[in-house]
């Protein structure tokens, strides 16, 4: 007992002696050149608070918008690979405690007099029974055990410390991961809403057009019956009024398309999806400035760039851990336990007995393999750098650019307005002057095709500039998520 003491003490000054060798690079967070204000930025610097699509008071959205984060089958499969890395992080920390496995049972055994090895004993057995009354090795057995086996590693190198941080950072990129996916499914879900609304605005307006048309032709029907109009008038009348017709099924499709992928993004069935759209309004107007904040934001603001982040801390602990891993490790073991024949003995002082070591594993020759995993994370590392400098450039430009696309929006809608406000003008004046029969029904027919283009330019202009508002919202990033998800923080 007192040997084995020493030993461990001797175990015990060595941990205390290479507690600080700890190897490896410590991770230091990048640093960028970022410009102060972005180019086309014409916005507040404050970012605002709340969820920009709330302003659009539109409780169909927020509810839809509710609905998709908690029912949305690609968020649910990332809250569940939330859970996997939070699973594989315990595994790996499971590595820097002791491991213990405890275990009993029964053994039986009747050993062989021919056996080549053992049949010589019991010759010696019934020697040595015939002279002290003593035997040597009985040849049946029988007892009871249990007992215990103990195993620890000692990190003195820091190997298994790396490991469990690297494990941890992965568990923060699953969730930065889950918080990117919920952006895109909710902007691509507002998106849809938006073109679904559009679609029917469109064709709604086409319907009404359809109606003057055909009063227009009605009426130039009856001017040519009384011998003032020409046949020309009247098949320019009809042949607008099957140009707009026309658009009916185009525009349908456009409705069942985004309604489909509404359906697909809520995970619910159609009939279910035309009860919510039953009341909805029409394109909301976006107008006004952004909040854009600083480019500077877009460090925490954007998962994509978090992610990168997140990436190069992951890859600086693995490459610490493999050069730990070239260093030597150090083992304590323990099986402490209890064995009799007999049962009622099995639990007294004389039953138990115990084993342990400690031991060191060096592997001084792997034909470089260890040299190359360092250097296969030493590149991993700089491919990892190069991803978060392209992944913040890309960033920048992509807010940029979509903040340009916003502006211009913004002065096509205004354009347009201008444009059908004097279009109105021209066809009432226009239908003035051909009831009074001072110009032909062709000059009517072109003020109101005039007109009937500008009103339907007025609607794509507020899905330009609606989509445009959505592009530039996700391009700024930050937190979507309504509520928290308990699936993804659960386990």
């Amino acid at each position: 007992m007192k040997r084995f003491t020493a030993h461990k003490l001797s175990a015990v000054a060595l941990v205390l002696l290479l507690s600080g060798c700890a190897v490896g690079p410590d991770y230091q967070q990048p640093t960028v050149s970022i410009s102060d204000t972005y180019l086309n930025s014409h916005g507040s610097t404050q970012q605002e608070s709340g969820f920009w699509w709330e302003s659009l008071q539109d409780d169909t959205l927020n509810q839809m918008v509710r609905d998709v984060q908690k029912q949305n089958i690609p968020i649910l499969i990332a809250a569940e690979r939330v859970k996997m890395a939070s699973s594989y992080k315990s595994m790996v920390d499971s590595f820097k405690v002791p491991t213990i496995n405890v275990g009993g049972g029964y053994v039986n055994y009747q050993l062989s007099q021919n056996d080549s090895l053992l049949g010589p004993v019991f010759d010696l057995s019934n020697t040595v029974e015939g002279a002290t009354g003593m035997t040597l090795l009985d040849e049946q057995h029988d007892g009871g055990f249990i007992g215990a086996s103990i195993s620890w590693e000692l990190d003195l190198f820091g190997r298994l410390d790396r490991q469990s941080t690297a494990a941890a950072i992965r568990v923060e990129q699953a969730e930065l991961m889950q918080n990117g996916l919920t952006t895109l499914i909710t902007a691509d879900l507002i998106h849809n809403y938006i073109q679904y609304q559009g679609a029917r605005e469109r064709k709604q307006l086409a319907l009404d057009n359809i109606s003057d048309q055909r009063k227009t032709l009605d009426l130039v029907e009856k001017v040519v019956s009384s011998g003032y109009g020409s046949e020309l008038d009247y098949a320019q009348a009809q042949a607008a009024l099957a140009a707009t017709q026309s658009l009916i099924p185009q525009l349908e499709i456009a409705e069942q398309v985004h309604k489909h992928r509404l359906a697909i993004l809520l995970g619910e069935p159609l009939s279910q999806v035309d009860v919510r759209l039953a009341n909805v309004q029409g394109v909301p107007t976006f107008d006004g400035v952004i909040p854009v904040g600083l480019p500077s934001d877009l460090l925490q603001r954007r998962p994509d760039i978090r992610i990168a982040e997140r990436e190069m801390a992951a890859i600086n602990e693995e490459l610490a851990a493999s050069i730990a891993n070239k260093y030597p490790k150090f083992f304590l073991t323990g099986t402490p336990g209890v064995a009799a024949s007999n049962f009622d003995d099995l639990f007294s002082g004389d039953s138990f007995g115990w084993v342990g070591s400690a031991g060191v594993s060096w592997n001084v020759f792997d034909g470089g393999r260890s040299d190359a995993m360092v250097e296969l994370n030493e590149s991993r590392f700089q491919s990892a750098a190069l991803g978060y400098q392209h992944a913040v450039d890309s960033a920048i430009t992509e807010v940029d650019s979509t903040l340009f696309a916003y502006g211009r929006s913004q002065q096509n809608q205004a354009q347009i307005d201008n444009a059908l406000h004097a279009t109105r003008k021209a066809v009432s004046k226009a239908k003035s002057l051909y009831q009074a029969g001072l110009i032909d029904h062709l000059s009517v027919l072109d003020a109101q095709r005039q007109q009937r283009m500008m009103q339907d330019r007025k609607v794509a202009a507020k899905l330009q500039t609606a989509q445009s508002t959505v592009a530039v919202y996700k391009a700024l990033g930050g937190d979507w998520q309504v509520e928290p998800n308990p699936v993804a923080h659960s386990g």
